[in-house]
């Protein structure tokens, strides 16, 4: 017999009773019933019950034993009954009755419980992560998130795509995120920087007449976490094609992730997913930027939501509501946003709306009440009953159906629009869990204006192939251009960004020169991209779906630190290994360096000493 175990404890059922097997694994929870201990025995694969009788030596041992310590059992299956199964455990009809048990290793008292899902702080979690990754929703998100990935790696292959490793260590890039940078110890000075992204090596493996590649590749940004955004690194979908339109890129990976996530739709985690959830149907929707922001107020919509957001500034121009009528005199707008079905709300629903709009910084949100066709509050009074069933009737709205109004400078008021239909559609209950909705945002344009530096930058991507190409650069307003730029959402979730990429050196040239950049700085920036353009490169794109993002999608988790086995906390810290961590003087000595936090104690020393 094995020394550990002859099963797993999800291997055994009703066809194994009788048999002598041996099972290893951490006691998982512990039940006394009267001199019987009855012991649920967890591994990697599942649960099997463990009875110790009354008496046996087994008792005795399990007993003394904290949850969590790691035993050998040796026992005889035998079946629990019809009364006595669990229906809700892979091996409910059978149970162990222990021979002889070895202790591996003894717990210590826990500082987080691993049976059940209780809430625990972030700290705690992440310090004891080895502990939080044995709770079972924890654990299926890790298994979850590695399935995704090998079906990820089989469809891309599937579609003529070719998996490469780009380089960890390269050269700092003056633009995107910040860099995490790594000193040289045999170039004094200077510094390599983790790849923020492959993106100038995947189009460099375009130059070298590579065709479809792929990679599930790191990338490392210094940057905030947020909830759907870990600090520090993170895994994308990387992939590039070359010869290739913007639409054969949507075709190349819209069945990859429409596949994907009809694949793992019926997953059962344990975060409300229901299973039975619908992916939105071939071809995912393609929708312009412009038209996104006026329609749903973000670049990232969730189409699961309904309410469409309307501009209707021309309403008010000269209405009877003065305050909206003298902001569209002076070029703001006025967007609404419907609030189906609340006849029956309470005043305090919309009040609460306004309030929730000021907490979000924004001076307040306008609303109108309707029942049964007739409007109330301030804005109605005010614009009048014929006035406010136009509006109405240009929203397309039912009798029965308020509304909210964002007025502003256009990106303001597209802004609280935006967030005001997401909160809307929560707060009613209107957006569908169990769908996956997808779509691509396109045509983003090239450029924008910068308030704060009173110049045109770019507004996305440098890299992209812009709509017209050189003669769209030297002859159209920079502000109207348009680019060969797209992201892929899903479910209000921005999955990446891509785009055709502008591979001459023309091109990047003028465009660059149009953001104020001279050649010179071109050349020096993007040395290795430009002058791999000028020895022939063919027109080429991609995109990089986040891997992390995808899986919190399929796993129906909030937070990003759910599907990913050892994150860092919201300060970049890795609680449980101690990163970022002091280095020794010899090290430092080594990289040429010398630490900021050792040389201020020091000159303060001095000051104070009269030095």
């Amino acid at each position: 017999m094995h020394a550990y175990r002859t099963h797993t404890c999800a291997a055994l059922d009703a066809s194994t009773v009788g048999s002598t097997v041996r099972l290893s694994g951490w006691v998982h929870r512990k039940r006394d019933h009267g001199g019987v201990l009855f012991i649920d025995l967890r591994d990697h694969y599942g649960i099997t019950q463990i009875v110790a009788k009354a008496g046996s030596t087994a008792l005795e041992l399990l007993d003394s034993l904290r949850t969590e310590s790691v035993v050998t059992v040796t026992g005889v299956v035998v079946s629990r009954g019809e009364e006595a199964t669990n229906a809700n455990l892979a091996t409910g009809a059978i149970e162990v009755v222990a021979d002889r048990v070895e202790v591996q290793s003894s717990a210590q008292e826990l500082p987080l419980p691993v049976f059940g899902e209780a809430e625990y702080p972030e700290d705690i979690r992440l310090r004891y992560r080895f502990l939080d990754l044995r709770r079972e929703r924890l654990h299926a998100n890790i298994m979850l998130r590695a399935a995704v990935i090998a079906s990820i790696r089989q469809r891309m292959i599937g579609q003529g795509f070719t998996e490469f490793q780009t380089p960890i260590l390269t050269a700092s890039s003056p633009e995107g995120a910040r860099d995490y940078l790594v000193p040289s110890r045999v170039h004094p000075g200077k510094f390599y920087a983790l790849p923020q992204a492959p993106q100038m090596f995947k189009q460099l493996l375009m130059v070298a007449g590579f065709d479809r590649y792929f990679q599930i590749a790191p990338c490392f940004r210094d940057e905030d976490a947020r909830a759907d955004r870990s600090p520090g690194e993170f895994y994308q979908l990387d992939f590039e094609m070359s010869f290739v339109t913007q639409e054969d890129v949507f075709q190349a990976i819209e069945p990859v992730l429409h596949g994907l996530f009809e694949e793992f739709a019926d997953w059962q985690g344990h975060s409300g997913a229901k299973g039975g959830r619908q992916v939105s149907a071939l071809p995912f929707r393609r929708i312009p930027f412009r038209e996104a922001m006026l329609t749903y107020g973000s670049d990232k919509p969730d189409l699961r939501n309904p309410i469409l957001i309307t501009d209707v500034s021309e309403h008010f121009r000269g209405s009877g509501f003065g305050r909206f009528a003298s902001m569209v005199e002076a070029g703001d707008v006025v967007r609404a946003i419907p609030a189906p079905a609340t006849a029956e709300k309470s005043r305090k629903f919309f009040d609460d709306m306004n309030a929730w709009a000021q907490g979000e910084g924004f001076p307040g949100l306008g609303y109108a009440t309707q029942k049964d066709g007739l409007f109330g509050g301030p804005i109605a009074n005010n614009h009048g009953q014929e006035g406010m069933k136009a509006i109405a009737a240009a929203l397309g709205l039912g009798v029965n159906d308020g509304i909210f109004f964002a007025a502003g400078p256009a990106l303001k008021a597209a802004k609280l629009a935006g967030l005001a239909r997401t909160r809307v559609g929560e707060q009613l209950n209107l957006i569908d869990q169990n769908r996956f909705e997808f779509c691509w945002i396109v045509d983003f344009p090239m450029f924008e204006y910068d308030e704060d530096n009173k110049k045109v930058d770019f507004s996305h991507n440098p890299f992209s192939m812009p709509q017209g190409e050189l003669e769209a650069l030297e002859t159209k307003d920079p502000l109207d251009i348009l680019a060969y730029q797209y992201d892929i959402v899903c479910n209000g979730v921005e999955l990446s960004s891509g785009a055709i990429r502008n591979h001459r050196p023309e091109i990047m040239y003028r465009a660059f020169e149009i953001a104020g950049y001279t050649p010179e700085d071109v050349d020096r920036d993007f040395a290795g991209m430009i002058n791999a353009f000028k020895y022939g490169a063919p027109p080429h794109g991609g995109s990089a779906p986040g891997i992390d993002r995808m899986v919190m999608l399929l796993a129906g988790e909030p937070n990003i630190r759910e599907v990913v086995l050892f994150p860092m906390n919201q300060r970049a810290e890795d609680l449980m290994m101690g990163a970022p961590g002091n280095v020794s003087p010899k090290q430092l000595k080594e990289l040429n360096l010398r630490s900021t936090a050792e040389v201020k104690p020091a000159a303060a020393a001095a000051v104070s000493s009269g030095g």
